[in-house]
């Protein structure tokens, strides 16, 4: 009797199918948000790049004194840039913009009081919202308010520069007018610091998000600002 012999093979192993090429993924809707290019997005990249210099805080110092007399663009986006960057450093830049801020506002004062009939035409003929009419209406609220006229210049997009100019011509304390601007211009700088400080990965992902749009928000708070200072003062 022949005994059939039947073999035991192990179960075949099939094979593994190679992944067939084809287009790149779509991003998840609730994944990371897409970086936006165009002008806009490339200045801001370009003014974050910044934190990461040497010079950066010395840019915004500049800044930051330059518009307390004679340059239109006030420091906060140059100083929420460096924040962002470096949110351990938030309280220096704070520092350095208010202490900028407050030395750029004496030498507004300073060309008021000394040199406006040299310079007054200069200013009336290049530099935004410093016309007779505002200086004029800014009078009024010296001889009503003088301290929370510099103070809520100091603080709001109204043209801080307009008032320290002013303060010199009209001969305003010179004492009430630093510790109005220190407070006005540390709360303002301070405040920015401080909640990028604390909240720097959520801001920072919302102003990615959002970054056209706060930009032009801001920008019309800055010419609320001049027209408040034209017309409504």
């Amino acid at each position: 009797m022949t005994e059939e012999i039947t073999e035991v093979s192990e179960d075949p192993i099939e094979p593994v199918a190679e992944p067939v090429p084809g287009p790149a993924a779509e991003p998840e809707p609730d994944g990371p948000p897409v970086r936006r290019t165009g002008p806009v997005r490339r200045l801001y990249d370009w003014v974050l790049g910044w934190a990461d210099r040497p010079t950066g805080p010395n840019a915004l110092g500049a800044l930051a004194l330059a518009e307390s007399s004679f340059f239109p663009i006030p420091p906060d986006p140059l100083l929420m840039a460096l924040c962002l960057g470096a949110p351990k450093k938030s309280l220096r830049f704070a520092a350095i913009a208010t202490v900028a801020s407050v030395v750029g506002g004496l030498i507004g004062y300073a060309i008021g009081a000394g040199f406006w009939d040299l310079a007054g035409q200069f200013f009336f003929d290049h530099v935004p919202g410093v016309t007779p009419g505002a200086f004029d209406r800014v009078q009024g609220l010296y001889d009503r308010f003088d301290f929370w006229a510099i103070f809520l210049a100091g603080l709001t997009p109204i043209p801080y520069k307009v008032f320290t100019l002013s303060a010199g011509i009209f001969s305003l304390n010179l004492g009430v007018f630093v510790v109005a601007s220190v407070l006005s211009r540390g709360l303002r700088f301070f405040l920015v610091a401080i909640l990028i400080r604390r909240y720097g990965p959520t801001i920072q992902e919302f102003i990615d998000r959002y970054f056209n749009l706060l930009t032009w928000v801001f920008m019309a708070l800055v010419v609320l600002g001049f027209v408040v200072i034209e017309f409504l003062l």
